[in-house]
């Protein structure tokens, strides 16, 4: 899959107080693993309120799936359609932990990429189209769907045949009461 690199203009404040660009240019995405999804960091908060005076570049901090605590997370990921045949048995617990996620704050497992986020996501489809499992149910979605996703258990799976791109927004958030529940297949 080629991946595809995403112009960010990060705006801030110079030392007069006047509104600029701190940052414009070309950021390239990367590939979590070998033909697998690509991935653009955009940007990363780790404090409510924000604190919008420094003008250090907030994307090249180091973090997971989920945002740091009290934070957000912005990025792009481009979906990899899935490959066909017989898939190789996978550690679903060493999946969690590449995406930054403890397995024992995780629920039911229904694929391999199955996880959840103690956040609210906001993600929209950029290009292309994907299915989002959920425990028993899912959903399809296609460019210029967007989802707002409340700490639910999910997978992204692309059947298709072309790469899907979509831009997420995770904002930290409570444990749902629902996680308490330990909904089991």
């Amino acid at each position: 899959m080629d991946l595809k690199s995403t112009r960010r203009i990060v705006t801030g404040h110079d030392a007069r107080g006047k509104a600029v660009a701190l940052f414009d240019g070309l950021l390239q995405a990367k590939q979590r693993s070998a033909g697998g999804n690509g991935m653009t960091l955009l940007w990363v908060t780790s404090e409510f309120p924000v604190d919008m005076a420094s003008s250090a570049d907030r994307a090249q901090t180091q973090v997971g799936v989920p945002p740091p605590t009290n934070g957000t997370v912005f990025r792009i990921v481009d979906f990899a359609p899935a490959t066909t045949g017989h898939a190789e048995p996978v550690d679903h617990h060493q999946i969690l932990r590449s995406m930054g996620i403890d397995p024992a704050t995780q629920g039911y497992a229904r694929h391999a990429n199955t996880h959840r986020t103690r956040t609210i996501d906001y993600a929209l489809v950029l290009d292309g189209e994907i299915d989002m499992l959920l425990d028993d149910s899912e959903v399809h979605v296609k460019a210029g769907d967007v989802l707002v996703q409340q700490g639910t258990n999910h997978a992204w799976v692309n059947n298709g045949t072309k790469p899907c791109r979509i831009a997420f927004i995770l904002i930290d958030g409570k444990t749902p009461t629902a996680w308490a529940k330990g909904w089991k297949k």
